[in-house]
């Protein structure tokens, strides 16, 4: 049953192995709704936003199909498949008619007088496509519930560690600033210190010279009288 359901909603690349070459090496096949229109991923622009977003035919998703979500929505439309002959089953048969030469209102109707001989209604078809669409719905509130947990994990969490890191090299730089001004102060202290011994030393020197200046004027004298002493007294 799941083949059947990916073949109504997957279109199978035959030559998916001589693409390899131009820009599909995987050889996966490709929705229906997204040949020809796969461009590359946009660059991420900030953060990720955990709400559901507005595509449409004229405002497509960019970027590549991803399998295992094909896989996983076909698997809850398999889960979830009614008994009889509903949309499914029409559009299997829509599919049958696809190599047939006929407008597609012809083959719509054509599908649904087939449908008539199973059972099954117009009213029928677009009610059980309805509860298609809601099985979905309910996939994409899941993705969305566990893509606001991956971002809360793999977002959030980072975020909080940026902002512990900023405040952290905040705290730190001011601290740098503190040092410098300390070094600063304590660098001219130091100058101030050097410029103090300097004029201390000059002044001792002074002294020095001051007592040795006035020790040989004494000294002098008195050697200068002994001499004469020796010379005129003997």
């Amino acid at each position: 049953m799941f083949k059947k359901l990916k073949s109504l909603f997957v279109v199978e690349d035959e030559n998916a192995k001589n693409q390899a070459s131009a820009g599909n090496p995987s050889g996966k096949s490709t929705p229906a709704s997204a040949q020809g229109k796969v461009s590359p991923s946009p660059k991420q622009q900030g953060h990720a936003k955990a709400t559901k977003p507005s595509y449409d035919k004229n405002n497509p998703p960019k970027g590549q199909p991803s399998e295992k979500f094909i896989n996983r929505l076909l698997g809850a439309l398999e889960e979830n498949n009614l008994k009889g002959f509903d949309y499914l089953e029409y559009k299997q048969s829509l599919q049958n008619l696809g190599n047939v030469e006929m407008d597609e209102g012809t083959k719509y109707k054509s599908a649904l007088a087939m449908a008539k001989t199973m059972g099954a209604s117009q009213a029928n078809l677009v009610s059980s496509a309805n509860h298609y669409l809601k099985v979905l719905s309910s996939e994409e509130t899941k993705f969305i519930e566990a893509f606001k947990n991956q971002q809360n994990l793999q977002v959030s969490t980072r975020n909080k560690e940026i902002q512990t890191l900023e405040a952290g090299i905040a705290n730190k730089q001011k601290q740098i600033e503190q040092l410098k001004k300390q070094i600063e102060a304590e660098t001219k202290a130091l100058e101030d210190r050097k410029n103090s011994i300097n004029q201390a030393n000059a002044k001792v020197q002074a002294t020095k010279d001051g007592f040795y200046h006035a020790y040989h004027i004494v000294v002098d004298q008195i050697k200068a009288d002994v001499d004469k002493m020796k010379k005129y007294l003997s």
